[in-house]
């Protein structure tokens, strides 16, 4: 069993197919953007005609940059998919880089709908597009720190044997998570397409995201459970369980809309950033105690 999960793994999410993956998103990005300002083009021009509800997609320049970014975000979960193996923190962080490229499609959306001949009102259109900018600006750091703390920790009580099962348990977890990943994608993809044929052709993070995130808060669950059959310190227990409390958080913001998604977004941000810090000044004063002498019989 462990040897056809290597195997697996070694497959479908190793660095040799990644590389491979890697070169095909940036030029399938390059066409789709390509492809999405010629319908642009086509649909300004009066030449396409759409629905209104897909209309929405074509009402600037800027809106054909919705389709490289989806495209992008699809692979930076395939990314977050191969940290899990890595570090439970990096993973996380991952998941941070996924919801900022998220509320960055956003931002060009909300950019491309804004009518600048008519007036702006800053409590509408303008304000929120401010407000997802200082959010992008937020979860950009966030993941930044998750991707620092993550490069440079470690369970200091897990020995080194079990370690390795660790990894093992988790590159199994990562297995069937890509399987998961590939339906949903086809899945969501196929579901939109049958929207688009009945006049529906309406975009939003719901699609394919939500329900991702379900089953991504499923395995940080088993990665919690399997890593507490090795450590039973509570500061890493608390640590993980944080993290998929923040996890849980941003699935509830992908489902949200407007200000109640961006202050969701902010505030598992918040919180992965300061169960972060306290666990490195917890680290950190543990380095640098001073253990007790016995004293000395008279």
């Amino acid at each position: 069993m462990n040897q056809l999960v290597q195997v697996l793994h070694h497959k479908l999410l190793g660095e040799g197919l990644s590389s491979r993956i890697r070169n095909g998103v940036l030029l399938f990005a390059l066409v789709g953007f390509l492809v999405h300002l010629l319908l642009w083009s086509l649909f300004h021009f009066q030449i396409l005609d759409v629905d209104l509800q897909s209309s929405s997609l074509f009402k600037s320049p800027l809106s054909s940059l919705y389709t490289p970014f989806s495209i992008l975000l699809a692979y930076e979960v395939y990314e977050l998919i191969k940290a899990m193996p890595e570090s439970f923190s990096v993973a996380v962080g991952k998941q941070f880089e996924v919801v900022t490229l998220l509320v960055v499609r956003d931002i060009f959306k909300n950019l491309s709908t804004i009518d600048l001949a008519q007036e702006i009102q800053l409590s509408s259109e303008l304000g929120i597009v401010v407000t997802e900018c200082f959010t992008f600006l937020f979860l950009f750091y966030t993941a930044l720190k998750f991707h620092q703390y993550g490069s440079n920790t470690k369970m200091p009580t897990v020995q080194a044997a079990d370690i390795e099962s660790f990894v093992r348990g988790k590159k199994a977890i990562a297995v069937v998570l890509f399987i998961v990943y590939v339906a949903v994608a086809l899945m969501s993809f196929l579901g939109w397409l049958n929207s688009v044929s009945q006049g529906d052709g309406g975009v939003s993070r719901e699609i394919f995201f939500f329900d991702f995130f379900t089953f991504l808060i499923l395995a940080d669950i088993f990665v919690l459970l399997f890593s507490y059959k090795y450590s039973h310190d509570f500061i890493y227990l608390a640590r993980n369980t944080g993290f998929v409390l923040s996890t849980i958080i941003l699935r509830v913001a992908i489902s949200s809309e407007g200000y109640p998604a961006l202050i969701l977004f902010l505030l598992s941000a918040v919180l992965g950033l300061m169960i972060l810090w306290v666990t490195r000044q917890f680290q950190k004063n543990s380095a640098t105690a001073v253990p007790l002498q016995k004293p000395k019989n008279d």
